[in-house]
């Protein structure tokens, strides 16, 4: 296929007839007051010529402007379309687009049932590239809102008016991609489709577009959803010709991958990644969200309690604490001019640091922070054997954990996961993968060798007295600690502990859960979903138990 074809438009016209009754699309809205035809002139006149109003606008008004739009739009008229919308600037390229860079060549415009100002509609258009056509049907909607100046009735403009999946500064597309497809498969040659793994879906366009020009496969003819970063991978909406794809293998297992999922089902807003500690080899990335952002691998949220793994390895590096030697769980502590306390205000008198991790006591941690006296010693430890903070090259776009240098109660916050710190399920999946095999292994989802990128590499590995109490501490959370309800299914050697991080403005906080067994180590974080054990921790459980 020449990729430089042009696209053609068929009859040059959009059509808005709506079955057989001949209404112009305006007058299925509400009483447009226009007469019968099949362009909505009268109803477009209507609104543009309106007087200017006060208050919220009347179901007639919003019907009036929402069927001048819809015609003006199936009519292929952007400018018209766009002087009935509240951003002429953004909506004229965009309706114009739809025609001549989505290759648009008829579309049928059927409005649905108004509730009050909004207006659902269904799309039903035909795409035409280089003497193929094929359908492209979908459901959207619109708001009518009074214009901030003018007073008039417009449509609130939103990229999803032209397709849902539309979101800020994205545009609609369609011709020969850049990138030829891949055909993605696991590490036991099993293919891995969108279809089959939805929430792969950003995860295999971001391979596509980072690998499939190096792979040796043919581009074909496809409808796509333009990013708005540069960065950003492209998202696939129909194939008008099938390309020739080559074959990428991944280090993702099918079957983790598939509990991954399943599991992140159950929970809205939640993450899961999983990884081998003995390599670092991504096993699973799974994320059931409303936005489709793969916070798997880009969030950036407080890590609450999970963050101790860190903490108590820094703690146990410096012969600060030992997991058998008393810790002073109380129920509060203050530094830097901040009271810290324990859930529900706990205290363990006589406790041992290994139980204080276990039931996740917060004083028991932010009281050592005088004997430590280096507000930076947990950035350092978090760099030098985590490898948090360093250039992770995963094979996909990633974000690596930040710890940054804190001082007084910030330090202090930090220490428990809290104040400045973020991170995302594959950051904790991998620092409880470092802890796990005592040495970090970044995260890679697909070979190096593909790109000849440069892994990144801890300063350091950890002390074998650090990893093996590090490690015996997280067992104990998993069989007699906070992760003992979850990780009940989970059997063998197995490890975990739990997290919750409070956000501002949030009525609950976020859960967290990491945990290991055998050689898989998972995390997963549930916005507002609570204590670790209760969203996070069931997640984890069910992907360790696939393995």
């Amino acid at each position: 296929m020449n990729g430089a074809a042009k696209g053609a438009i068929v009859g040059g016209v959009f059509l808005a007839m709506i079955g057989g009754a001949g209404y112009g699309v305006y007058a299925l809205v509400g009483d447009a007051g226009g007469k019968e035809g099949t362009g909505g002139g009268q109803g477009e006149e209507t609104v543009l010529h309106a007087d200017k109003g006060s208050g919220p606008v009347t179901e007639k008004e919003a019907a009036r402007t929402a069927s001048a739009f819809l015609a003006a739009w199936a009519a292929g008229d952007d400018r018209a379309a766009a002087e009935l919308t509240n951003n002429a600037q953004a909506a004229q390229p965009a309706v114009a687009d739809f025609r001549g860079k989505a290759y648009v060549s008829k579309a049928v415009i059927t409005p649905g049932t108004q509730n009050g100002a909004t207006v659902p509609y269904k799309v039903a258009a035909e795409i035409t590239y280089e003497g193929v056509t094929k359908p492209l049907a979908y459901d959207s909607q619109l708001t009518v809102v009074r214009g901030l100046t003018s007073g008039k009735p417009l449509v609130d403009w939103q990229p999803s008016i032209i397709h849902p999946q539309l979101q800020k500064d994205e545009k609609l597309r369609a011709g020969a991609p850049a990138s030829p497809p891949v055909k993605a498969v696991d590490r036991s040659g099993e293919e891995l489709t969108a279809e089959k793994y939805p929430s792969l879906r950003p995860v295999l366009d971001q391979l596509r577009e980072a690998y499939g020009d190096k792979a040796g496969g043919r581009t074909g003819a496809e409808v796509w959803i333009e990013p708005a970063a540069r960065d950003g991978a492209k998202r696939t909406l129909l194939t008008l010709v099938e390309g020739e794809p080559s074959t990428l293998k991944t280090y993702l297992d099918a079957k983790v991958q598939a509990a991954a999922e399943k599991a992140v089902a159950k929970f809205p807003e939640s993450s899961v990644v999983a990884v081998k500690p003995s390599n670092g080899q991504i096993l699973a990335v799974a994320n059931n969200r409303k936005d489709g952002y793969n916070a798997a691998m880009l969030g950036m949220r407080a890590p609450g309690s999970t963050m101790k793994i860190v903490t108590a390895a820094m703690l146990l590096d410096r012969g600060k604490v030992a997991a058998d030697k008393p810790a002073e769980c109380t129920k509060t502590a203050s530094w830097g001019g901040r009271s810290f306390h324990n859930l529900n205000n706990f205290e363990a008198p006589g406790a041992n640091f290994a139980t204080g991790f276990a039931r996740s006591c917060n004083t028991a941690f932010i009281n050592e922070m005088k004997a430590v006296g280096d507000d930076g010693a947990l950035s350092k430890e978090a760099r030098e054997v985590f490898g948090i903070g360093l250039d992770w090259k995963t094979g996909i776009k990633s974000i690596d954990g930040k710890v940054p240098d804190a001082t007084g109660a910030d330090a202090a916050a930090a220490y428990i996961g809290q104040g400045r710190i973020t991170m995302n399920p594959l950051n904790v999946a991998s620092i409880t993968a470092t802890a796990r095999s005592g040495l970090f292994h970044q995260p890679v989802l697909v070979p190096a060798e593909l790109d000849g990128r440069e892994l990144a590499t801890a300063a350091r590995r950890m002390k074998p007295g650090v990893q093996q109490q590090l490690v015996s501490m997280m067992r104990l959370t998993a069989t007699s600690g906070t992760g003992r309800a979850a990780m009940a299914p989970v059997g063998g050697d197995k490890g975990a502990k739990t997290g919750s991080a409070e956000v501002d403005g949030a009525g609950s906080p976020d859960s967290w859960f990491t945990g290991f067994s055998g050689d898989v180590a998972a995390a997963a974080m549930v916005e507002g979903g609570g204590h670790g054990g209760d969203a996070a921790g069931p997640i984890v459980a069910a992907v360790l138990t696939s393995s």
